[in-house]
């Protein structure tokens, strides 16, 4: 089989002010032409530095030391350059880079310019490399847009990137990497912040324009179960080098290297037993004899039939938008974002919110902190057998309120200060709430390090010295500073790698145990959902469509929804890989293409109607238990 690329002894090293770091060591493979080729591993394992080697976009500090990046055109038989030897600003580099290898960037919206259409930033490269008129141009970009899915392409080219949604702008992504028919595309994690059923469009446009454009694909990512449903081969990485390479049949039915059975075992499954525990490549170590544990006085949950420490009812949020012209701006019409949602968490419990971006999770959890006003509805807190209205609180109420339920955010590189210090990020809301005097908050803050397994010396340290997991980290400390009985936690391990995701969610299940804390846990991803949820509930568009107890939920999905998120996630197993062409057609996140009794119009009642067992689905009024079962 001829290779399109082949890389050979690459050594690339960081030449830095505390000493050389060698960021990959001696990598050997090949990508043959029209295959996959998944480059896996944690975060800092050199991945994206042998992207960049490729592309010949290294950064200054790094320094190609020895090895060979082959490259094959298809178009030139018999040609071949040597990528590590060109000079990044050379011709040959300059007709590569962007005409016969292209790369789709992780974070669609920081790789895009904010300044230009849509349009504009995917014709630029065709110009670059092709000589075609203007009308070519633009003829060719809607048609490539088209080609990727856009659902109004002629349209699209006058956009903006902030006005498109994350699926969307990832589309305009590889629209722009394939508008010049490479011959190798590198992908690096084209689908880490997109959620599951997003994920499956992506994954399923890079396979169907591999096969028309017959180019090859070098996948970099760290989700196995993409792994197993995109690759040929795989070559899994660690610190620099390469721990095993082969086969997708290989790697996943026979791993040999202990890392490699360590990454595996960390992955989030279905099939999961009872008590059975993710287990982590690097284990969080603590101190299990905290003072602050001994000081938690967690809630005691008294019997089955306790009273809610969290009821919210009929919530709903409606947006105005307007419409701005030259001469000012005006009233456009509606949007509801959150419409009659009801549901209850019970103390010491964990309820899974899921959906895909934009159907209302985090406004919901706004409205539950105060942080946006509700426009009907209510949300009553159970302060430890008082009923409150939270929407009805006061400044100095809210205030207190704010105390008991603390958040947890998804980015753990944006929710902290870069100007503060960890001590200063952990102990603010102890300032804030003047608990303590400063030696009380210094011993505080110490414990909540000790309880996140982080070390105490990093105190005087600031949040870009730390990892992404390890800023999680000082997250949770930050969230538990004030002893809170309810943390809604915000797609907490969306942004960070198996291993790290494994940790985090170990530590939130132990945290919980120890301090009887209560969850409401937002995810896109239910195979996470359903490792540490009690129950679930699944929203989309808004509404709330089916709640159950996660087993109930798994074993027997009844609204046709829930069953394409169940579809959707990824199975690091390769005899279950996604099946793409059902995915993308059912259309199922769509509510006018649900069948009767689950179509949502204005001639329809909705009501959640009880199966038993605590299972509630999204049906017609008047539809009966019997009526699904038929």
């Amino acid at each position: 089989m001829s290779n399109v690329l082949l890389v050979r002894d690459l050594k690339v090293e960081f030449r830095v002010a505390e000493g050389v770091v060698k960021a990959v060591d001696g990598v050997t493979f090949r990508v043959p032409k029209g295959k996959t080729v998944a480059l896996v591993g944690e975060s800092g394992s050199g991945k994206s530095v042998i992207s960049q080697a490729i592309m010949s976009i290294l950064p200054k500090a790094a320094h190609i030391t020895d090895g060979e990046i082959l490259f094959f055109d298809p178009e030139k038989p018999g040609n071949f350059y040597d990528i590590a030897k060109l000079k990044p600003e050379s011709r040959e580099m300059r007709e590569i880079r962007g005409g016969r290898i292209t790369i789709i960037f992780q974070e669609p919206m920081t790789s895009l310019s904010p300044l230009h259409t849509i349009g504009n930033q995917i014709s630029e490269a065709l110009h670059l490399h092709h000589k075609k008129s203007k009308e070519e141009g633009l003829e060719l970009t809607i048609d490539m847009l088209r080609l990727v899915g856009f659902p109004n392409p002629e349209a699209a080219v006058n956009t903006y990137p902030f006005e498109l949604s994350g699926g969307l702008r990832q589309r305009a992504m590889i629209a722009m990497a394939m508008i010049c028919h490479p011959a190798l595309l590198i992908a690096d994690e084209p689908t880490t912040a997109l959620d599951v059923t997003i994920q499956a469009q992506i994954l399923d446009l890079m396979q169907k324009l591999q096969q028309k454009l017959k180019m090859a694909i070098l996948l970099i990512t760290h989700d196995l179960g993409v792994v197993a449903s995109m690759a040929d081969e795989v070559v899994v990485m660690y610190h620099g080098k390469v721990m095993e390479q082969g086969t997708l049949e290989d790697i996943f039915t026979d791993p040999r290297h202990p890392y490699l059975k360590a990454l595996l075992k960390a992955v989030p499954r279905f099939n999961m037993k009872e008590g059975e525990r993710l287990t982590p490549i690097r284990e969080i170590t603590r101190d299990q004899d905290s003072k602050f544990l001994a000081q938690a006085n967690p809630r005691e949950v008294l019997s089955e039939d306790d009273k809610p420490i969290l009821q919210v009812s009929n919530l709903t949020k409606v947006f105005s938008t307007r419409k701005t012209s030259l001469f000012g701006s005006k009233p456009a019409g509606t949007v509801k974002a959150v419409d009659q949602v009801t549901f209850f968490i019970k103390p010491g419990e964990c309820l899974g919110l899921v959906g895909e971006s934009g159907c209302g999770k985090t406004t919901l959890s706004k409205m539950i902190l105060r942080a946006i006003s509700a426009t009907e509805g209510s949300v009553v807190y159970n302060d430890r057998g008082s009923d409150v209205d939270v929407l009805a609180m006061n400044n100095s109420e809210l205030f207190d309120y704010r105390s008991k339920v603390q958040f947890i955010f998804q980015d753990p590189f944006s929710s902290l200060n870069p100007r503060m210090t960890v001590f200063d990020i952990i102990s603010e809301p102890l300032v804030i709430h003047n608990i303590g005097t400063q030696k009380e908050r210094e011993e505080t803050v110490k414990e909540l390090m000790n309880l996140v397994g982080l070390d105490v010396r990093f105190l005087r340290r600031y949040p870009h010295s730390f990892s992404g997991g390890q800023r999680q980290r000082i997250g949770i400390a930050r969230a538990l500073a004030l002893k809170p009985d309810l943390l809604i936690c915000d797609e907490p391990v969306s942004a960070l790698d198996v291993s790290i995701q494994a940790q985090i969610l170990n530590l939130l299940k132990d945290l919980q145990k120890e301090l009887g804390l209560t969850y409401l846990f937002i995810s896109h991803n239910l195979a996470v959902v359903d490792y540490i949820a009690d129950r679930i509930a699944v929203m989309c568009q808004g509404r709330l469509v089916e709640t159950a107890p996660k087993e109930v939920l798994f074993k027997n999905p009844i609204h046709p929804y829930t069953k394409r998120l169940l579809a959707a996630v990824p199975e690091p197993n390769p005899d279950h890989k996604l099946d793409f062409d059902h995915l993308v057609s059912e259309k199922a996140s769509d509510p006018s293409q649900w069948e009767a009794p689950f179509t949502i119009n204005d001639d329809t009642k909705p009501l959640m109607l009880d199966l038993g067992d605590g299972h509630f689905v999204r049906v017609h009024e008047g539809t009966s238990v019997k009526d699904l079962k038929s």
